[in-house]
């Protein structure tokens, strides 16, 4: 798989980084800027937004995060995508200020795609 088949628009299915594991839906945009560096934008459940920079190397995809909480706070993490297929994305992800005990999990799936319909 090739950087240049990562850009477009994947539905995700998550939980986040905590006991409870509350799950959560969204969408991730991926684009690439001039220097062949990922561009990450989140909508999570209709209403937070997160964005990000990252690199891919080895159908790995590594993005430095952040985002404006409801306490008006930043908040930062990093995750991680195996890049199963150039339409499913499996990953894992932390923040700084997270419960350490727990990882957060996300799946994506690129739009328009069989997989996606079934999520």
């Amino acid at each position: 798989m090739t950087i240049n088949e990562l850009p477009g628009t994947y539905h995700i299915t998550g939980s986040n980084q905590d006991e409870t594991a509350v799950p959560y839906k969204g969408t991730l945009d991926l684009s690439l800027d001039a220097n062949n560096r990922i561009l990450a934008k989140w909508v999570i459940n209709n209403n937070q937004k997160q964005l990000g920079t990252g690199f891919f190397k080895d159908n790995i995809l590594v993005i430095n995060f952040n985002y404006q909480g409801d306490d008006a706070e930043i908040y930062k993490g990093v995750v991680v995508y195996k890049c199963i297929t150039k339409d499913v994305l499996e990953g894992f992800w932390s923040e700084k200020h997270g419960d350490p005990q727990y990882l957060g999990e996300e799946r994506c799936y690129r739009i328009g795609t069989q997989k996606e319909a079934l999520h």
